[in-house]
Order: structure tokens, then C-alpha cells, then sequence
């Protein structure tokens, strides 16, 4: 860690930076993010701390461009050293005072390259949203005594069959809904195989991705939910094997 700590607190719109240096708060002032932007490669390399929030993996990587020490911290950390009221300049103040602690633990942030973690939130959205589309349309064809395969493309043909037969009293208007629920459900399921696809293709850009691949029963999805949740692209992250194990829920055998 250098010799110079800024503790930073993101807020909306303004941004508050505290400046810690030889055991003296040096200053404590708010900045909007162009001039924090501007600051942050105007200044000699420090140790920058943001309280971990929505914008903060942002603002970290920025800190590193420009030369610095970024890092992240627990927001839980820094409202329990927090001393006073909460307001920008206390909580940017107990940043730094949760960094001096001994043995922090600081939080892994997103490299550029675990971009890919939104990605696969992305893709988790639309499983969800095909699975909820395809059982609605399954149990609504089920109340008019149609049963279609469990598969999506064996459900279309089937919807195709039930809509070209002109004998089962089914209204056009049905029809018609009918047809735009099976278009939307097969339009859910290319954006899965598309996001299934960036996310294999991102595996090529990733050495870890290809070594994970190695591992008895992973494949490239699993491979790259393992390279984000261990944090590959931050060498240190865990310091045994144990921990690393610990953060995806694996422990070792007891042997007695």
C-alpha cells in the first residue's frame, strides 16, 4: 500500500474524495466525476479505496489506468468505522479508516475482462424469461386438451399443425395470439444460443477459461461461472487453495 490513502465515496451526482497522507487528513472535498476523472491522472500514484456500489468496478480500473492502486472495500466494513453521521466527507473519511485496519479483505473487482459476467446475467434473464414463456403457452394449450412436446422446436411444429387445422374451433384472435407467443418464445430461445455462443467465443480471449475447460465436468459455460466467481484475472486473490475452494462452495474431504 503507498504512502498516500484516498478514500472515496460515490455518490450520484458528486463524488467525495478524502486524502490521507503522513497520518494527517490532508483533504476532504467533492468533486464532480469529470474533475475526479481529470484528477485522478493529474495525481502522483496513490492508493485509492472506493466503497464497493454500482459505479465503483468503473471507477477502480480508471484509478488503475492512470496509474494508482485501486481497490475496493466492503460498504458493511465502512459503515461499522464509520464514527460520526452518515454524510459524503464522513463516509470517504472512514474509508480510509477501514482500509488502515489490520487484515482487510478487500473485494475483487471486475476487470475488463469479467465483462463477461454481465453477459451471463444477461443469458440467466432470458432462460428464465423462455422457460416462463414456454410453460405458460404448454399449460394454456393443455386447458384445450393439446399436448405438445417439451422441446421448443417439437412445441413450434405443433403450434404450426394446431394452427393450420381450420376444425378445431379455435377464434382467430386465439390464433393470432397464439402464433406471436410461439414467435416470441423462439425469438427467447436464439438470444440464449446467441449469448451461449459470446460467451463460448470469449473463452478463446481467456487462457483461465481454457484451463478451468481441463477440470473433469466443466464445460465452457460452467467454465467461465467458475472464472468469475474466483476472480482469475486478479493473481492473489486467495492466498491457499482452501479459500478458493471456500468461495464456491467446495470444502475438503474429512478424513478421520
Amino acid at each position: 500500500m503507498r504512502n498516500t490513502i484516498v478514500g472515496v465515496d460515490l455518490a450520484k451526482d458528486v463524488i467525495q474524495v478524502c486524502v490521507y497522507r503522513n497520518k494527517k487528513v490532508q483533504s476532504n472535498t467533492e468533486m464532480t466525476p469529470d474533475e475526479f476523472l481529470a484528477w485522478l491522472f493529474e495525481s502522483t500514484p496513490a492508493t485509492i479505496v472506493f466503497e464497493a456500489c454500482g459505479t465503483s468496478n468503473y471507477w477502480k480500473q480508471k484509478a488503475i489506468e492512470s496509474g494508482h492502486d485501486g481497490r475496493l472495500i466492503s460498504a458493511k466494513l465502512v459503515s461499522a468505522v464509520r464514527q460520526n453521521q452518515k454524510t459524503d466527507k464522513n463516509d470517504a473519511l472512514a474509508v480510509i479508516q477501514a482500509t488502515m485496519l489490520p487484515d482487510v479483505n478487500f473485494i475483487t473487482g471486475k476487470s475488463v475482462e469479467q465483462q463477461l459476467q454481465s453477459i451471463k446475467r444477461l443469458r440467466e434473464l432470458a432462460i428464465k424469461q423462455r422457460d416462463a414463456s414456454h410453460k405458460q403457452v404448454a399449460s394454456l394449450l393443455l386447458e384445450l386438451n393439446f399436448r405438445v412436446p417439451k422441446s421448443i422446436s417439437g412445441m413450434a411444429n405443433s403450434i404450426e399443425d394446431i394452427l393450420e387445422d381450420a376444425t378445431n374451433k379455435l377464434s382467430f384472435q386465439f390464433r393470432e395470439a397464439l402464433n406471436e407467443a410461439m414467435n416470441q418464445l423462439t425469438s427467447l430461445a436464439e438470444t440464449v444460443s446467441t449469448y451461449d455462443r459470446c460467451l463460448e467465443m470469449s473463452i478463446q480471449d481467456h487462457p483461465e477459461c481454457q484451463k478451468l475447460l481441463k477440470l473433469e465436468g466443466v464445460g465452457p459455460i460452467n467454465a467461465i461461472n467458475l472464472y468469475i466467481a474466483l476472480g482469475c484475472a486478479d493473481i492473489g486473490t486467495f492466498s491457499r487453495g482452501r479459500d478458493a475452494s471456500a468461495c464456491i462452495g467446495v470444502t475438503p474431504r474429512a478424513n478421520a
